[in-house]
């Protein structure tokens, strides 16, 4: 199956190409960017050796889709999706920080707690708490943005303004940005039978100093799902909750002995394993849209790109 790994374009007006984990980014001219959601896998902010067929159309389609659920309470950056893994907007300055949001006492949260600690990001966790327990209210935990092969690491609100990487009064408005679409995504969550668990915002400051949510939003690679039927009896039973998100590649990884630390080798996925996770994916996209995918031609994607995309920047 044809995948989209790695992407070279000269658009017109091309100023600059920045390469993420899993996104490339174009700058093109009027203050706009490009951004190109590859099929590239990040895990432990590892990028895996293969792509996974589908899941750049998969992320970038599940993002416009809440981008626009969204945007009658946050303005967000995107202007248009001339293509199925592209997504066009304006040319922002992002923040240092990810802002992450908890409902529920998951991955990176349950596993803290299970060493011992209590407060994550300087952020109190209660006492007799088990594994996706809901917290009393949701807990902002922020993580600094890494670089491409380096990891995120855990913040409090009070080091972020220490340290000035972002100004009181700009987090205020990130504080309550991220509790506003946490709550709408959470609505969006029930209404598909769903329940949103954790996730990330980013955001960044337009030209004219406007703050705007970026990159993605309430796709598996940024948030965790539960379903919501049964959750109170697993909980009950001590038994691990039905999950949409990509925490069961991060849980293969482990049982592979992988969890991005030094000297740990990334284990070879088959071709099988990798298919698993593509239909996963597919899986996810049409239970957090409510919506049955529809494949892209992946025949020659390159060229696919560059068509739809000179035909909308020449329009």
């Amino acid at each position: 199956m044809n995948t989209i790994i790695d992407t070279n374009f000269n658009f017109p007006g091309q100023k600059d190409l920045y390469k993420g984990k899993v996104r490339e980014v174009y700058t093109l001219e009027d203050d706009r960017l490009l951004m190109v959601a590859t099929d590239r896998l990040s895990a432990f902010d590892v990028v895996m050796p293969k792509g996974i067929p589908f899941k750049g159309q998969i992320l970038n389609q599940i993002a416009t889709k809440m981008m626009r659920d969204t945007e009658d309470i946050v303005p967000n950056w995107l202007i248009a999706t001339p293509d199925p893994n592209v997504a066009i907007g304006h040319r922002c300055d992002p923040f240092k920080v990810e802002m992450v949001i908890r409902g529920y006492m998951s991955g990176h949260a349950a596993r803290e707690y299970k060493a011992g600690k209590r407060l994550l990001c300087g952020v109190e966790m209660p006492e007799g708490m088990r594994e996706n327990d809901a917290f009393p209210a949701p807990i902002i935990t922020p993580a600094t943005k890494a670089e491409m092969g380096d990891h995120d690491e855990d913040i409090s609100r009070e080091d972020i303004l220490a340290k000035g990487i972002v100004s009181e009064s700009d987090y205020r408005v990130l504080e309550q940005y991220t509790k506003k679409l946490f709550e709408r995504g959470t609505q969006i969550a029930k209404e598909r039978g769903l329940i949103l668990v954790d996730t990330k915002y980013e955001f960044g400051k337009t030209a004219d100093g406007t703050i705007v949510l970026i990159d993605e939003i309430h796709t598996p690679d940024s948030s965790r799902y539960f379903y919501a039927d049964g959750y109170q009896e697993r909980q009950q039973k001590g038994e691990p909750q039905k999950q949409l998100s990509k925490e069961f590649v991060r849980q293969w990884l482990i049982e592979h002995g992988f969890q991005g630390l030094e000297g740990q080798s990334v284990p070879v996925m088959s071709d099988a394993y990798i298919q698993s996770v593509s239909e996963r994916y597919i899986e996810l996209y049409e239970n957090i849209t409510g919506e049955a995918f529809a494949k892209a031609d992946v025949e020659n994607i390159e060229a696919r790109i560059e068509n739809n995309v000179l035909a909308y920047l020449n329009q």
